[in-house]
């Protein structure tokens, strides 16, 4: 039985993750200081003797006795409310949190994966994104503590693939949506979800032009396990590649919650992307993965998981 440590593990995409490597046969070692992960996440793994949870921050020391195969960094605030509230935490998350993990992994002779972003990729002039396209990122702008510790990451990972010859591998994640997100944590769909279920006016910034595209979770911890378990270099985007209007997708999520809101007009936030869309030809190509669930279906069940929650 292969183990694998996975950071951030009582997050949203995490815990999916956590689930998934069970239901594989791993042992699964999660790990989260909780600043945004929610132990109800992984309430339901408890009971699996092949799972076991660590209180710990990415950005101190990490002990691990046991033999490590895998580990996978997913710790850090990943909302724009949540890492602007938090910004040193997230900077430390991203830079720390990854020195430490990386030089666990090194330890172990583990194989590590990196959760990276499509922030990294700023507020792009390319569009679709590919991997080879370099991002128009403003440094020290508010979301810039997101942005560029995402980026510090990947340089500090391929550093220690070059100096080391530890084997990396690194997701660069779109937006991603389904059950366990948290109601509050400032992203599009939770936001409109919860809005729309409560009949409240659904929030949209500018007038909406923006576009986003949107993969359901499932999908994407299988394009994960599936980059984990090959022999791909370089970084790999993940995420589906129908783009949607921000205007759009609100008045889908409102005919799906059948829902009363009515849709107001905020001002554009700093730095807010005005495309993303990622070109996933590579993923398509090399994982043999594309997105499965359509988007309707996928926001059937998020929306049917907030109801009960």
């Amino acid at each position: 039985m292969k183990t694998v440590l996975v950071t951030g593990g009582a997050g949203f995409i995490g815990s999916n993750l956590c689930e998934f490597l069970l239901d594989k046969g791993f042992k699964v070692i999660a790990m989260d200081n909780l600043i945004t992960g929610d132990l109800k996440n992984i309430d339901h793994l408890r009971s699996n003797d092949n799972f076991s949870f660590l209180t710990a921050d990415v950005s101190k020391q990490i002990i691990i006795d046991e033999r490590l195969d895998y580990l996978m960094h997913f710790a850090s605030p990943a909302s724009p409310i949540d890492y602007q509230k938090n910004p040193i935490q997230t900077l430390k998350a991203g830079s720390l949190g990854t020195h430490n993990t990386l030089g666990l992994a090194l330890a172990k002779k583990a194989k590590y994966l990196l959760a990276s972003t499509s922030e990294i990729y700023g507020d792009p002039q390319v569009n679709p994104q590919p991997e080879t396209y370099w991002g128009n990122v403003n440094t020290i702008g508010v979301r810039g503590c997101y942005d560029e510790a995402k980026r510090f990451s990947e340089a500090l990972a391929m550093a220690y693939r070059r100096v080391h010859n530890l084997d990396i591998k690194i997701v660069r994640i779109f937006n991603t949506y389904g059950p366990r997100m948290r109601k509050k944590d400032g992203r599009v769909v939770p936001n409109f979800i919860t809005q729309a279920l409560n009949n409240e006016p659904m929030t949209v910034y500018g007038k909406g032009e923006q576009t986003r595209s949107f993969c359901y979770i499932t999908d994407l911890v299988d394009g994960i396990y599936k980059l984990m378990m090959s022999d791909v270099k370089g970084p790999v985007n993940l995420g589906n590649p129908e783009e949607h209007k921000i205007i759009e997708f609100a008045n889908l999520i409102k005919e799906s919650a059948q829902s009363k809101s009515e849709i107001v007009f905020k001002e554009l936030p700093a730095d807010d992307p005005h495309l993303r869309c990622p070109d996933i030809s590579k993923a398509k190509k090399e994982l043999k993965w594309e997105p499965k669930v359509k988007l309707k279906d996928g926001l059937a069940k998020t929306i049917e998981w907030f109801k009960k929650n």
